[in-house]
């Protein structure tokens, strides 16, 4: 079974403009996303899609290949959609260009799904939300699930709704963007094409879920900070300094850069 990873990156946010080439310990955020998933044993290959030859131009000088989309996408799985034109693959794992945090740990475990039960068309990761300021943070996309750990509704509103001290009555969960599509299920959804939920949220898995499909989540317990803001990006800076996933590629990139 090939699983291929796409990493969507465009530079033109509207909370935080040119975010994928922000530097995080010296290197731009979309390289760490790309060296991260690269550590994954178990993908095949690892692709960054985007419209802008700025950050084109910056991944292949890193190393990394560029699947070059149209700049109409205003959803990151329609651009990863249009990069799956392009190869052959089994699964496809969109990871977010704005979660530099991930580990291939995280990799892994959200693909293990379809890999015992062929049913499963659409993964999401969620972690537990561990602070009031995150559940009522419209940048943290929320999430609950039914009892067999499908995806029932994403919200950018606090849900469930409730007093925020009762979450061991109802564990509030967040959304972490490591999403593997079936090669076949992204081909399908993007010709359904955007959804009155999806636009009203923002949230790309809400076409799923009002199409009537299933979205399974998979829960990690790794700490992960997506990056939204400039202090998103001063957060994860100060956590990923030190983190040994991070020190694995950084020296070696930083010496093999002075030897050129």
């Amino acid at each position: 079974m090939r699983i291929v990873a796409v990493i969507p990156a465009r530079m033109g946010s509207s909370r935080f403009p040119g975010k994928p080439l922000a530097s995080i310990c010296g290197r731009p955020m979309i390289e760490h996303v790309f060296r991260r998933a690269a550590m994954c044993d178990r993908l095949d290959a690892v692709y960054i899609a985007t419209c802008d030859e700025e950050i084109r131009t910056v991944v292949e000088g890193f190393g990394g290949t560029v699947l070059m989309t149209s700049v109409a996408h205003e959803r990151a799985s329609d651009r990863v959609a249009e990069a799956a034109e392009r190869f052959k693959a089994d699964i496809v794992v969109m990871i977010q260009g704005d979660e530099p945090m991930i580990t291939p740990a995280m990799i892994v475990a959200s693909i293990s799904p379809m890999l015992e039960d062929s049913s499963v068309a659409c993964v999401n990761m969620a972690r537990r939300i561990l602070s009031r300021e995150e559940y009522v943070d419209r940048n943290t996309i929320k999430v609950v699930m039914n009892a067999h750990g499908d995806a029932l509704y994403f919200s950018r509103a606090p849900i469930p709704a409730l007093d925020f001290a009762s979450v061991e009555v109802a564990p509030v969960f967040k959304q972490v963007c490591v999403i593997p599509f079936r090669r076949d299920f992204l081909r399908e959804f993007a010709l359904l094409g955007p959804t009155p939920l999806e636009r009203a949220e923002s949230i790309d898995m809400l076409r799923v879920i009002e199409h009537g499909y299933r979205v399974r989540l998979v829960e990690t317990e790794v700490d992960t900070h997506a990056v939204d803001t400039p202090e998103d990006l001063r957060i994860v800076e100060a956590r990923m300094k030190n983190d040994p996933l991070t020190l694995r590629y950084i020296e070696p990139v930083a010496r093999a850069e002075k030897r050129v």
